[in-house]
C-alpha cells in the first residue's frame, strides 16, 4: 500500500494500491526475489521438453517475468498468468509483449476455481503468491488438497503467507506433506512476517475437476492479516 503520509487515486483498486508496495515495502522487497529464485530452480528441475507454468492472482506477473528471459529454460516455458484486476492484467500484458514473450499469456479473469487452468493443467510449476493471507484457514486447506487435480507428477508449488499470529504456515506445510508433496523450502523473510515456500510433488495426479471452487477471498476487513498485529512492512501481509 502507499507510504505514510501518501493518499491512493480515488479510483486506484486494492490489488493496485498493493503493488505500489513492491517500491518500499519490506515484506514485498524481500519476498519476491526468493520467490524469483525458486522459480528459477523449479524450472532448472524440470525435464526436457515444454514446462507449463501457471500463476493464480498473479498481479502484474513480476516475480515470473522477471525470470523467464535470463533462464535457460525460459523459451521451453509455456505460462498462464491469471488476474482479475484489469490494470495489472494490462501491465502484466504490456511486460510479455515488451519482453517479446510468445510463450505466456495473459488470463483476466478470476483465478478462485480450477477453470482458470483449463487446457493448461497439469502444470508442473504453479505459484499461488499471495493468496493464502487473503482467505480462512479452511480455504487455505482447501486449496492444497485440491492441487493433485492441477499439477502433474514432480511439479512445483510456489506459495507466500505472513507468519503473524496466530501463525498458519506449519499447518499449510503440514497439509502439503499429507497431500503428497516434499517440502524443498521454507524461507522466512529477516526483518518481516513474510516467508515463502516451495514443495514438489511426490504424489499420484488426479483428474482434472473444471469449476472446483479452490479458493473465496474474504472482505478485507475479515482478511487474517486485518485481525493480526500491524507487520513491520507497510504494505498488508499476505
Amino acid at each position: 500500500m502507499p507510504g505514510p503520509g501518501t493518499n491512493p487515486p480515488a479510483d486506484e483498486s486494492e490489488w493496485v494500491g498493493w503493488h505500489r508496495g513492491y517500491e518500499s515495502s519490506a515484506h514485498l522487497t524481500g519476498r519476491l526475489p526468493v520467490v524469483r529464485h525458486l522459480l528459477g530452480e523449479a524450472l532448472d528441475r524440470a525435464p526436457p521438453g515444454p514446462i507449463r507454468l501457471a500463476s493464480l492472482c498473479a498481479g502484474d506477473g513480476r516475480d515470473v517475468l522477471g525470470v523467464l528471459p535470463g533462464h535457460p529454460r525460459g523459451p521451453d516455458v509455456r505460462a498462464r498468468l491469471v488476474e482479475l484486476d484489469p490494470v495489472l492484467a494490462r501491465r502484466a500484458r504490456s511486460e510479455v509483449e515488451r519482453l517479446g514473450l510468445s510463450g505466456v499469456e495473459v488470463v483476466e479473469g478470476d483465478a478462485s476455481t480450477s477453470s482458470a487452468l483449463m487446457g493448461q493443467a497439469p502444470v508442473g510449476v504453479l505459484l499461488l503468491c499471495g493468496i493464502f493471507g487473503n482467505l480462512t484457514d479452511a480455504d487455505v486447506e482447501r486449496c492444497v488438497r485440491a492441487l493433485p487435480r492441477l499439477v502433474g507428477p514432480a511439479a512445483t508449488v510456489l506459495w507466500t503467507r505472513a507468519r503473524f499470529a496466530p501463525d498458519l504456515t506449519p499447518s499449510i506445510r503440514r497439509w502439503f506433506a499429507e497431500t503428497g508433496f516434499d517440502e524443498l523450502a521454507f524461507v522466512p523473510i529477516p526483518g518481516t512476517s513474510a516467508s515463502v515456500g516451495a514443495h514438489r510433488f511426490a504424489g499420484r495426479s488426479e483428474p482434472f475437476r473444471p469449476d472446483e471452487r479452490l479458493f473465496t477471498f474474504l472482505p478485507p476487513a475479515e482478511r487474517p492479516y486485518a485481525k493480526s498485529a500491524p507487520d513491520e512492512s507497510d504494505a498488508p501481509p499476505r
